[in-house]
């Protein structure tokens, strides 16, 4: 592992990359409204289950699938089983929209050729084309998703920094064995156990006032 690799994968998974990921609280917006999501320490609960039995796992089993393509064929065949795999259209959206920010963004500094797929497919993509290491990859790539939500949340309830960046650093730990467990696995290993963030993405497709797109 080089440092121009931990470098690169820095500036594709911070905030400052043109992804639009400040739009979007993968359903938390609608499970503070109903009282499910109120502190940190709920937020902290939530965003566990949701790593290691809900998003936050399949988007890594499914870079990790579209790191091992060979062909753009396989590379594509990979995006559609994730979308089908998509809880609610806003999720759907959510994934594609920031892949594809990310698809343009960096074939165009990188010179290479990324396609306009969901999000993990297209960072699993990027990754494996200029040989940065899946295995600092895939952590690298939880902890932002996390981070993301966490910060959503500031702006949804009362959470200061100092407590998003706590709940962050928590989750450390469990976005380093979320990537661990993952290894060797298949699209076949792919499932959610996190009915209620499932549930919370669905109705904030119909919560009458709402920050975020999903």
């Amino acid at each position: 592992m080089t440092t121009s690799a931990i470098l690169t994968l820095q500036q594709w998974l911070s905030g400052a990359y043109p992804l639009g990921s400040f739009a979007y609280s993968h359903g938390l917006e609608a499970a503070i409204d109903e009282g499910w999501v109120h502190d940190a320490t709920t937020l902290e609960i939530w965003l566990r289950d949701v790593l290691r039995e809900g998003t936050g796992r399949a988007d890594i089993i499914v870079l990790r699938a579209a790191y091992q393509s060979k062909t753009r064929a396989e590379l594509m065949e990979i995006d559609a089983t994730a979308r089908a795999f998509a809880a609610s259209h806003e999720r759907l959206r959510e994934s594609l929209h920031q892949g594809a920010a990310f698809a343009r963004t960096t074939s165009a500094i990188a010179d290479i050729d990324v396609p306009e797929v969901l999000f993990p497919v297209a960072v699993g993509c990027a990754a494996a084309r200029l040989d940065i290491p899946v295995e600092i990859t895939a952590p690298m790539y939880s902890q932002a998703f996390a981070s993301s939500i966490v910060m959503a949340c500031v702006r949804l309830m009362r959470l200061g920094q100092t407590q998003a960046h706590k709940v962050i650093s928590d989750l450390a730990q469990v976005c380093e064995q979320t990537a661990n467990e993952t290894t060797g696995a298949t699209l076949d290993d792919l499932y959610s156990n996190t009915f209620l963030s499932d549930i919370a993405a669905m109705r904030h497709e119909v919560q009458p006032h709402r920050l975020f797109q999903s």
